[in-house]
């Protein structure tokens, strides 16, 4: 059968602790116990439904918890304070001094600067290859190699990453492959296609209204264990804890992303297309001419379609601001940072999000100064949208 995500959310129910068909928020930083054995026996992980301190564990981070593993498919999952918070503990989990992890060369700017800036200074090194050649990569394995880490679409060039491939390539070298699959919720399920452990940011498409900051790691019950561990547990011990009222109110938010994430789809395809036609350089993993339209439908739920970021070069950072600023002018949308909104959100990659990574690296990477990253938004009219769009490109001379 068939992996549905939507529907594992769907059939999670919640009551409560008046009956109420949301879940009742835990506002208590620490929780009472009628016996010290109970209190002790908690702290060891041994009395199950009983909580110590909000930074181990509160009853709202455990049900959004609970909801997000079943969208992916894992046996449990983790949340944190922000996605940084979910990436950089996993790799800390995962790695120690002397190791070594191979990366995709294209991932978001913060994670980049997390590998290549501060692990070295705990003797942890990375290579960043093309993930798209199953080859490069597994020339750059070696001996002290523990991870493989990529995005399912990556931030910003939209890359697609070859999950089963890279599974194959974990599963013979002995490492375990992470997956941050922030960009593409629903549409891809990496855990169903061999990823050992599956980040989002939770900012972005999952909580889709820009008010939250939030990270998850989905993975297997003893890797979540080892994440949480009072001893020697990266989550535990780093405190990346997310708050219980965000808990609570992204896990309301998530019960609508099937049909955001339908909606955003729908809008990147239909403005994607007509923008090419319009003889623009577009990049969308749902053109044909995107170099891995056929691998991402071989992954893809179908549903869901192929996400809703987009690319276009415009040519120069001069005309990537003037458009984005005339844009936001006439409503269109936001210059902004991040994704998932239900406005469009649009930014100039190389001087924002990208920007942590050297301007050298950036071109060898393909990364040009003249590239808008957009996250489309929920717009009802799409058609009005593109049209919209298309008068700012020929008052601006980007189109005739």
């Amino acid at each position: 059968m068939a992996f549905k995500p939507a529907n594992n959310i769907q059939d999670l129910q919640y009551f409560g602790e008046f009956g109420g068909v949301n879940p009742s928020i835990s506002d208590s930083s620490t929780y009472t116990f009628l016996s010290a054995k109970t209190m002790f026996d908690t702290f060891e992980g041994n009395a199950d439904g009983c909580y110590l301190y909000s930074r181990h564990s509160t009853p709202s981070n455990l049900y959004l918890g609970q909801a997000l593993a079943a969208m992916e498919g894992t046996q449990t999952a983790n949340v944190t304070a922000s996605g940084m918070g979910a990436i950089t503990s996993v790799l800390m989990q995962l790695c120690g001094a002397g190791d070594h992890i191979v990366s995709s060369r294209t991932i978001y700017g913060g994670t980049y600067a997390f590998l290549k800036n501060f692990t070295p200074r705990f003797n942890i090194e990375t290579s960043f290859v093309d993930i798209t050649k199953l080859d490069m990569v597994e020339a750059a394995i070696t001996p002290k190699t523990k991870v493989l880490y990529c995005e399912s679409v990556s931030n910003p060039l939209l890359e697609v990453a070859d999950i089963a491939g890279l599974a194959k390539l974990a599963k013979k070298h002995n490492l375990k492959l992470v997956v941050d699959n922030t960009f593409s919720p629903l549409s891809i399920s990496p855990a169903q296609l061999g990823a050992d452990v599956v980040i989002h940011s939770l900012t972005k498409f999952i909580n889709g209204s820009s008010d939250s900051v939030g990270g998850v790691i989905c993975g297997t019950q003893e890797f979540i264990d080892d994440l949480r561990n009072v001893n020697d547990g990266a989550c535990m011990l780093l405190g990346p804890t997310m708050d219980s009222l965000r808990a609570a109110s992204i896990l309301k938010n998530i019960r609508t992303l099937h049909i955001r994430m339908q909606q955003h789809s729908l809008n990147g395809m239909f403005l994607a297309e007509n923008l090419e036609k319009d003889g623009l350089k577009t990049v969308y993993p749902g053109l044909a001419s995107h170099p891995s339209h056929d691998l991402f439908k071989t992954m893809m739920n179908k549903k869901y379609g192929f996400g809703g970021m987009f690319t276009l070069d415009v040519g120069s950072l001069d005309k990537a601001n003037a458009l984005m600023e005339l844009m936001q002018k006439r409503n269109l949308g936001y210059l902004a940072v991040s994704l998932g909104f239900y406005k469009t959100l649009f930014s100039a990659p190389g001087s924002s999000t990208s920007s942590e990574i050297p301007e050298n690296e950036q071109k060898a990477m393909g990364l040009s100064d003249g590239l808008i990253r957009f996250s489309i938004g929920l717009d009802a009219d799409i058609e009005r949208t593109y049209a919209m769009m298309k008068e700012c490109m020929k008052e601006l001379k980007i189109l005739e």
